[in-house]
């Protein structure tokens, strides 16, 4: 009963979310802060992680596909096909959960517990729209394009291993990465992405909206909006993955 009760204020609560902001020029302004807070300072970590992760995944795939049967160059390909499909828009998801999530919501609910939020109401604003949809737009731009650049240092990190290590040649490895291309796994990678930033950001937002009490309550919140924000993240994995390949 409390998951169908958090769904029904969730979805209550995104309805006053999703209103047009009355001062756009307030909104144009905390987008581009947003987009900087919540997409810049995460591009890193993400560097790190997507270039490590490529170069780990190479390896492990040509360990396991050590077989006069098998040619090399599918090495690359399926290097690619699990970078582009699962790892870059899922995992790297996951982790943004973690770190923009946690951000979005420990923001918010301080803002709740100090009576700021309170404030807001009082003159007269929305404050669900006013302090959450920028983040939710910034996250829906962002996301994306952290997404595709996960893609690209992944795959550079799987020539890497073949340039330095001697997993396979390297020009076998990206014949493989340029056979059977498909535009349309780039574009399910994108759009599953983009599903999964508003899924972050709007729950993120209203797990720190609806926090009550002190510094302590602040921090449940934050955990609270990670582990949901996860969990919703990897149900419309699988629906999006039945829809668009299924």
């Amino acid at each position: 009963m409390k998951i169908l009760e958090f769904i029904g204020e969730y979805i209550l609560f995104m309805g006053r979310v999703f209103q047009k902001p009355k001062k756009l020029s307030y909104f144009r302004k905390q987008l581009s802060t947003e987009i900087i807070n919540l997409g810049v300072q995460s591009l890193l970590i993400v560097a790190i992680i997507s270039l490590f992760m490529g170069t780990a995944l190479t390896i492990q795939t040509a360990l396991q596909t050590e077989s006069p049967w098998i040619p090399t160059w599918t090495i690359g390909f399926v290097v690619r096909q699990s970078v582009v499909l699962e790892f870059s828009p899922t995992i790297i998801s996951l982790f943004l959960a973690g770190k923009i999530g946690s951000n979005i919501a420990s923001e918010i609910g301080t803002m709740k517990v100090t009576e700021q939020i309170d404030a807001i109401e009082t003159m007269g604003l929305n404050s669900a729209s006013h302090l959450i949809l920028p983040k939710i737009v910034a996250c829906s731009i962002v996301n994306p394009i952290l997404v595709t650049f996960s893609i690209f240092l992944c795959l550079f990190g799987g020539w890497c291993a073949c340039e330095f290590m001697g997993t396979l040649p390297p020009e076998q490895y990206m014949d493989g990465l340029r056979s059977f291309f498909r535009t349309y796994d780039i574009i399910y990678a994108l759009v599953k992405t983009f599903v999964f930033a508003i899924i972050i950001s709007s729950i993120s937002g209203f797990c720190g909206y609806k926090t009550e009490g002190g510094a302590l309550e602040v921090g449940k919140a934050s955990t609270q909006a990670v582990v949901n924000s996860s969990i919703a993240l990897l149900f419309f994995n699988v629906v999006l993955t039945q829809i668009f390949l299924g």
